[in-house]
């Protein structure tokens, strides 16, 4: 069974999934992906490449045609990147069955166009959170029964788990991202309100050391409280080192399969993190860890897990048998395994990405800015880095669109 794998790279959650997967695949499965980007960190792809899947990279539009022609199934690994929309629509595909993996969650801005959920055979999330997005309620009754959910946060596998005989009673810490774009700006207050003595909570993360993360940590009462770990190049290893995962994202962030928070789940972490829909998707509340409603009660759950180190360890032997029974590598490929094995009795069919997703680079970034594509006064266009699918990061790629420079200076795109 020949899978066609298209994605604007290899790199983050994305390829840390996919190389999961490929080492889990059953024998008939056979893969091959295809990159609109040279992947920066190129460990993921080598590593999927290792597994004897085939990678392309840049196809011209021709090449790809072809070889969505000759696979069986053409699996889209879309988030709101620029180059994978104008791979989409600017390719012309033949009939093929066509299968969408969302790596993104749809419930606040980046949303998901609801076009694209109903353009191919089957539309996929990665985390059953995201059944409750706008946009999912937009669609019919019967389209909504054609959505489903496969997971793409994995726990370590045995062989990759570090002893935990290194971690130490009331040991706090965070793995993830180091920055307010995901991490919650109300982690140092937690950590000010609970941690009183004993040794400094650990960050594990890539960090400037000019951001506003350093910033609000050096304007805690206690700033020695805090340790800043960089790059964890080991994070099985960084994850051993410490019992409490304080984990507490944005309300807004637009993560979920949050591998951090699984894979430190499966080394037997105990996590506290705040009730957003993909965080309560994963922990549950006084089992395998604290789900909390804000800042006060995590310093509360934090206080007294630092006060009843048994309890930590206890939560999370929970956690760890959780992830063991639910969110392994072995149980996506073979969900995956399912999907594919009913598309391949339906026949090829078109598929319309021009129509689901729109005709300009304006149409593509506005798509996942509202519900329903509608456009925003320029004024409400942030501008600033080229971050993940900002207007930035699509006047990086397309640097003379008309139709964006059109909608940043306040005229109707088209």
């Amino acid at each position: 069974m020949r899978i066609l794998h298209v994605a604007a790279h290899l790199g983050g959650g994305v390829g840390k999934a996919h190389s999961s997967l490929v080492a889990a695949d059953p024998s008939f499965v056979e893969r091959h992906y295809v990159l609109m980007e040279t992947p920066r960190d190129p460990r993921y792809a080598a590593s999927i490449a290792a597994c004897g899947a085939a990678i392309t990279i840049a196809p011209t539009p021709e090449e790809l045609a072809r070889l969505a022609a000759e696979a069986d199934i053409v699996q889209i690994e879309w988030w709101n990147h620029p180059r994978i929309y104008q791979c989409l629509c600017e390719t012309a595909w033949p009939v093929m069955r066509t299968v969408v993996w969302c790596h993104i969650s749809g419930l606040a801005a980046p949303f998901v166009p609801a076009g694209l959920m109903t353009a191919g055979d089957r539309f996929l999330f990665t985390s059953s959170c995201s059944l409750a997005s706008p946009t999912v309620a937009t669609l019919s009754p019967a389209a909504r029964r054609g959505l489903g959910v496969v997971n793409s946060g994995f726990g370590f596998l045995p062989r990759q788990k570090r002893s935990s005989r290194r971690r130490r009673p009331g040991s706090v810490g965070y793995l993830g991202t180091v920055d307010f774009s995901k991490m919650s700006r109300e982690f140092f207050d937690v950590v000010d309100a609970a941690v009183v003595d004993g040794e400094p909570v650990s960050v594990w993360g890539a960090v400037d050391p000019a951001s506003e993360v350093m910033q609000a940590a050096r304007a805690m009462r206690r700033p020695d409280s805090i340790r800043f770990r960089g790059h964890a190049e080991d994070p099985a290893a960084a994850l051993a080192d410490i019992q409490i995962l304080l984990y507490l994202l944005r309300r807004d962030h637009f993560g979920t399969a949050e591998n951090a928070l699984v894979e430190a789940m499966s080394c037997g972490c105990t996590p506290i993190v705040f009730a957003n829909p993909a965080e309560a998707a994963i922990v549950r509340d006084g089992e395998t860890g604290f789900v909390v409603d804000d800042a006060g009660e995590a310093a509360d759950r934090l206080a007294f897990l630092l006060a009843h180190p048994e309890a930590a360890v206890a939560m999370g032997r929970n956690a760890a048998e959780d992830v063991a029974a639910t969110r392994m590598p072995t149980y996506s490929a073979a969900a995956f395994a399912r999907i594919y094995g009913a598309l391949i009795a339906r026949d090829k069919r078109p598929v319309n990405f021009l129509a689901a997703l729109g005709t300009s680079a304006a149409d593509w970034y506005l798509g996942t800015r509202s519900v329903d594509g509608s456009m925003m006064p320029s004024g409400e266009i942030e501008r600033g880095a080229a971050a993940k699918g900002t207007i930035d990061h699509f006047f990086s790629c397309y640097p003379q669109d008309e139709s964006l420079q059109r909608l940043v200076g306040g005229g109707r795109a088209g």
